[in-house]
């Protein structure tokens, strides 16, 4: 983690040989709509929030609201080194450049891991959601959507900003339809969300511990993940270095009211534990209202999946295009990578991770879950890790938002990461421990050898302070 990148590597001479630039073409709103899908509150709500309800029951309000709390500071921590370091290669990018080249490459592949599961695992989803209507094989349609997904990440990103627009309306509404009657039908008093309790297997309630939350909270970090797709949409943003910061606060505060209502709304509407403890929303939703209600609402989860397949494979291949540009691999699978096509986005890298990840939906994946949470939780302990290297010299002057309460703020957030993780699941810490050493094992005998043209971490130029020209 001491070979630290200097000025000269870290930054890029615009030549005819030089790195290709993604095209700038998207604000604010844009930048947001497209982060918000890629969270997908109503797909997290209906597809990630029932697990947590399972083993949380009463409590899994409280480990969100929790979660989302701990976001603020990661959060924070994001927007200072996304305008600080725009690029597409999002987290990697920032930590190479301000905590060196091997917690930056560790940090690209924890992200990798979680950005290749994500979007198989919530697509395969959609079957059940697409159940009133007809009757799929959970893989075969989560192939379908990310082959959809795929074909949608090849147009031009700004068409992109307003399809997913449109779903994330409707899945809006699928959120407050489940909120609003979740509150009208409460059989429960606020009392009930501080109650702490779960259905055990015999059907008595159980006691939800704090170890329990704390374990939770892997997850619950997970639950509002995706406002970090912002960072990796900097270099397509309008003026970075304002509204990076702008679209990860916004998208963060919207998805947590989003997702967290409606969660408030359930834990008070449901009819007893169990119902709670099993997680079945859609089947809450047609006892509150009647089956067209439930359909409607199925329907709008179904399009939210669609909605979160194309915003993750379209942030995803921003991520494998930036490897490919920063010289992560042989110099053959580098160029390849880096193609753009017509409409300006990087074909190649999305269809290598779109293709990829409807195999994928074929796969068992059931306790890659954990694994998820575990790879968040360290991506997020290494990112605070980078903040307290944001303002030493070169970086103290260079015009980025900077975030209040620094150095305590990321100090705060590795503790409580530290000890989130020492929570998880052994064979959830072996699975992402033994991914990450293959990682450094690749780093070591291919990456550092060839450290002067390989793994080269660009800053686009037109982005770069007077200290970094």
């Amino acid at each position: 983690m001491t070979d630290t990148l200097t000025l000269a590597e870290g930054a890029v001479v615009e030549a005819s040989d030089g790195p290709k630039k993604l095209k700038r073409s998207i604000g604010v709103v844009g930048g947001t709509l497209l982060t918000l899908s890629c969270v997908t509150p109503a797909s997290t709500l209906f597809v990630v929030v029932p697990d947590l309800f399972g083993s949380l029951g009463t409590a899994t309000a409280l480990t969100i609201a929790i979660g989302s709390l701990l976001c603020v500071a990661v959060a924070f921590c994001y927007s200072e080194l996304g305008t600080l370091i725009p690029s597409a290669g999002g987290e990697y990018a920032m930590v190479s450049t301000l905590a060196g080249r091997l917690a930056g490459w560790l940090v690209f592949v924890l992200s990798l891991l979680v950005v290749m599961i994500v979007p198989p695992v919530i697509a395969m989803g959609t079957a059940d959601y697409l159940a009133p209507i007809v009757h799929l094989d959970p893989a075969m349609a989560g192939a379908g959507v990310m082959l959809l997904a795929t074909l949608a990440g090849l147009l031009d990103l700004r068409a992109n900003a307003w399809i997913t627009g449109v779903f994330l309306v409707l899945e809006v509404i699928a959120a407050a339809v489940v909120a609003v009657l979740g509150f009208a039908h409460a059989e429960r008093g606020p009392a009930g969300l501080v109650s702490m309790e779960v259905a055990g297997a015999d059907g008595r309630a159980d006691t939800v511990t704090a170890l329990l939350i704390v374990s939770g909270l892997a997850i619950a970090l997970f639950v509002t993940q995706g406002f970090s797709t912002a960072v990796y949409l900097s270099e397509e943003l309008e003026n970075p270095r304002r509204n990076v910061a702008r679209t990860v606060l916004a998208t963060l505060a919207i998805s947590a009211v989003i997702i967290l209502v409606p969660v408030v709304a359930i834990t008070l509407g449901a009819s007893n534990l169990e119902e709670l403890t099993g997680g079945d929303i859609g089947t809450m939703v047609t006892a509150w209202s009647n089956s067209a209600v439930g359909t409607f609402v199925s329907l709008c989860v179904a399009l939210a999946i669609i909605n979160a397949g194309i915003v993750m494979v379209i942030q995803n291949s921003r991520v494998l295009f930036a490897s490919a540009r920063d010289k992560a691999w042989p110099e053959p699978v580098n160029n390849v990578l880096a193609k753009l096509g017509r409409f300006g986005s990087p074909w190649v890298a999305t269809l290598a991770v779109g293709v990829p990840g409807a195999a994928l939906c074929f796969v068992n994946l059931d306790t890659l879950y954990g694994v998820t949470g575990v790879s968040v939780t360290g991506m997020y302990l290494l990112v605070a890790l980078a903040a307290l290297a944001s303002r030493r010299t070169p970086h103290r002057h260079t015009p980025a938002w900077r975030m209040p309460l620094w150095p305590g703020m990321p100090v705060l957030l590795i503790v409580v990461l530290l000890y989130i993780l020492s929570r998880q699941e052994t064979t959830y810490l072996l699975w992402t421990g033994g991914i990450t050493a293959v990682a450094t094992l690749y780093w070591a005998l291919y990456l550092r050898p060839r450290r002067d043209t390989r793994w080269l971490v660009s800053i686009p130029a037109d982005e770069q302070s007077p200290l970094q020209r």
